[in-house]
């Protein structure tokens, strides 16, 4: 695995309320595919801001419902996507993560090339990456951290705040 990094602190993520009763379980992704999963593989797509977050649950058409849930974080073996050089070395570029057609891709071949970057770095032994938002009105600083591997230790600890215990309500 070559040099990674490392992200401690609050995380943020924006869900349809169908998956709000497990905020952990990257079901929805699992599901449907991701940008940075492909169908069958679990991830969780949480973001370090909380307007990033909303953006990226509601990038089409009107504010849906949505359940805004955060988390503590501690997770190491990170990819960093901001970083030019790392991301040519995994044969990928700025422009290729940003290509808004990966899911019509993902329908041709059964795969994205995102989808394939990302099984590569799985298979590197990271457990996410950390990529700028591709939600309409992101900037530079809206960031992601898109998780393959998360429990409840470190290196990949993940803990979901909720010390009223509303989401089990």
């Amino acid at each position: 695995m070559k040099p990674s990094g490392r992200y401690q602190g609050k995380l943020y993520r924006a869900l349809n309320p169908i998956y709000a009763r497990e905020p952990l379980s990257g079901r929805g992704a699992e599901l449907y595919g991701g940008r940075f999963n492909a169908k069958g593989v679990p991830a969780l797509y949480a973001s370090l801001s909380v307007m990033t977050a909303l953006r990226e649950a509601n990038q089409v058409g009107n504010l849906q419902p949505t359940t805004l849930v955060s988390y503590d974080a501690e997770i190491e073996h990170i990819f960093d996507c901001r970083d030019d050089a790392a991301l040519a070395s995994e044969g990928m570029d700025a422009a290729e993560l940003a290509d808004p057609t990966w899911r019509d891709e993902m329908r041709r071949s059964g795969e994205a090339r995102t989808q394939v970057f990302a099984s590569r770095l799985i298979a590197a032994g990271y457990n996410g990456l950390l990529v700028n938002s591709f939600a309409p009105g992101a900037g530079a600083d809206d960031l992601n951290l898109v998780l393959w591997k998360w429990g409840d230790k470190v290196p990949c600890r993940l803990t979901l705040i909720d010390d009223e215990h509303r989401l089990s309500r």
